[in-house]
């Protein structure tokens, strides 16, 4: 018989992380359950052939798109989750984010801006963010655009980097989309976990995947636990779903589906729906002079004639490995690395709206397989946004003499998924309540992004710490990790 836990929670990225750093600082026993395992500490996550080219580290699970085309979503299954692999650009969301812009589709928060501050102040520090000065290269691009378009500006860029990872420069030129060796970028792993390491009331399980949610005896709107793909059962007093966008939602959906819940919460029927994940386009542009920057990440560009986009630039040296990595093997390395070290790479993002039907289902068609269904027709305002942002963009940096190649990120790019388990008030809109509790279940929550109704124009990373890092206070201050917690009312179908 296993210990029984005070907190289950299924994940280990942001929210998982921070949920559970909180939660131990109360005393709370917690189980964290992690599907994938540790990363190696070899050097091996910053091989550009591996990580890029051969996708070593990639999770390999079959997906189903919307017109049911076999698809392999872009996830990564270890310590960290995604936060091992993203940019470290860290920053939040703006006060009137939270709120509704159906012109645009967006969808409000449950809580304010204000509500959430607190924990964003404790994520920065839990994090240790700071600028760093803005490059040459990127200096030259950002001036260059205000010359054409006065709307042009630029930002500082709060980073997750550690302050002397320019005296490490492997680490400096792979911090984008590469897993640091080292521990030189602020991912969940190394700032949460790692303060967690000697912590007796947190257990750490790797290799555990999660099979199913598991109904207390007495009803099935109170979860008893997790049984795992193994066969192996724990069990909470609460349980937490923190496994990201596309998975959270599968576990909830099986289990209401299983139980006869569907039937009953009025919630049900948004599950898995309003899935966002931006709109995101990576811009290439070559010069004639050779890039110099090393970290290239240190501003953010905005233009006030597309108020739900930004342009950051792509970390380190991710464009020349891009490059790399696409050029024909008939091409002599020196050929293609001439090319390489002259690509400056632009990131383009625009915050999609909410559209029911871009969504996750469990299980489509009777297939056994899950289905990402998205298309951006169904959040036109936004994709509009987006064109004309990449089409100036283009136009502009072609008039300062470089030349830019434009390509969309596909269905497959997930590393900003969210909404799939939105936020809000009343149970007919939305999945879980200001709480992150799901409608209609007493001790379940969720703390990743499938809860943001809106995504911002920004990575959405420091969010999903700052909301878990709230969810967790709040269910200490509940009292909703007791066993014996008072049930509050089911929302039910009239």
């Amino acid at each position: 018989m296993h210990e029984r836990y005070d907190v289950i929670i299924i994940g280990s990225g942001a929210g998982g992380s921070a949920a559970a750093y909180h939660l131990t600082q109360t005393g709370k026993r917690v189980l964290l359950l992690e599907k994938g395992l540790p990363l190696p500490k070899d050097g091996s996550t910053l091989d550009a052939e591996m990580v890029l080219k051969r996708g070593v580290f990639l999770n390999d699970e079959p997906w189903l798109d919307g017109k049911g085309r076999s698809t392999v979503p872009e996830e990564h299954f270890n310590v960290g989750g995604k936060t091992k692999w993203y940019g470290a650009a860290l920053l939040r969301f703006g006060a009137h984010e939270f709120e509704a812009e159906s012109a645009h589709q967006c969808l409000p928060w449950p809580i304010s801006y204000g509500d959430l501050a607190p924990f964003y102040d404790e994520a920065e520090r839990l994090l240790d963010l700071r600028q760093f000065p803005i490059e040459p290269n990127l200096q030259a691009i950002a001036a260059g655009l205000a010359r054409k378009d006065p709307q042009w500006r630029k930002k500082p860029m709060p980073m997750g980097l550690a302050a002397d990872i320019h005296e490490h420069r492997e680490e400096a030129q792979h911090f984008d989309g590469f897993a640091s060796a080292g521990g030189f970028k602020s991912d969940a792993e190394h700032c949460l976990l790692g303060r967690l390491r000697n912590k007796p009331n947190l257990v750490l399980e790797t290799g555990r995947a999660v099979k199913s949610l598991v109904p207390s005896e007495a009803t099935p709107t109170r979860l008893a636990g997790v049984v795992c793909e193994d066969g192996t059962r724990f069990e909470a007093n609460a349980v937490l779903l923190a496994c990201g966008a596309l998975h959270s939602p599968r576990l909830l959906q099986t289990y209401l589906e299983q139980t006869g819940l569907h039937n009953r919460l009025v919630s049900y029927q948004n599950v898995g729906r309003n899935y966002k994940a931006h709109l995101l386009s990576l811009i290439i542009a070559f010069s004639w002079r050779p890039v110099t920057d090393l970290l290239c990440k240190t501003a953010l560009l905005l233009n006030d004639a597309f108020p739900h986009s930004t342009v950051q630039a792509i970390g380190g040296n991710l464009a020349e490995e891009i490059v790399r990595t696409q050029v024909p093997g008939f091409v002599p390395r020196w050929m293609s690395g001439l090319v390489a070290r002259r690509a400056y790479g632009l990131f383009l993002q625009t915050e999609d709206g909410s559209h029911p039907d871009n969504r996750i289902l469990a299980k489509a068609n009777g297939s056994g397989l899950p289905q990402i269904d998205y298309d951006a027709a169904r959040v036109p305002e936004a994709a509009a946004e987006h064109e004309r942002l990449r089409a100036t963009l283009v136009r502009q940096l072609l008039g300062l003499g470089y030349l830019p190649v434009a390509r969309s990120i596909p269905i497959t790019g997930t590393a900003h998924a969210c909404g799939t388990l939105v936020a809000g008030r009343d149970p007919a809109t939305s999945v879980v309540d200001a709480d992150g509790r799901v409608h209609g279940l007493q001790n379940c929550y969720v703390v990743d992004g499938s809860v943001l109704p809106r995504s911002s124009r920004v990575n959405p990373a420091l969010t999903i710490y700052a909301w878990a890092l709230r969810v967790a206070s709040r269910l200490v201050a509940h009292g909703s990790t007791r066993e014996q917690d008072t049930a509050r009312p089911d929302p039910v179908r009239a």
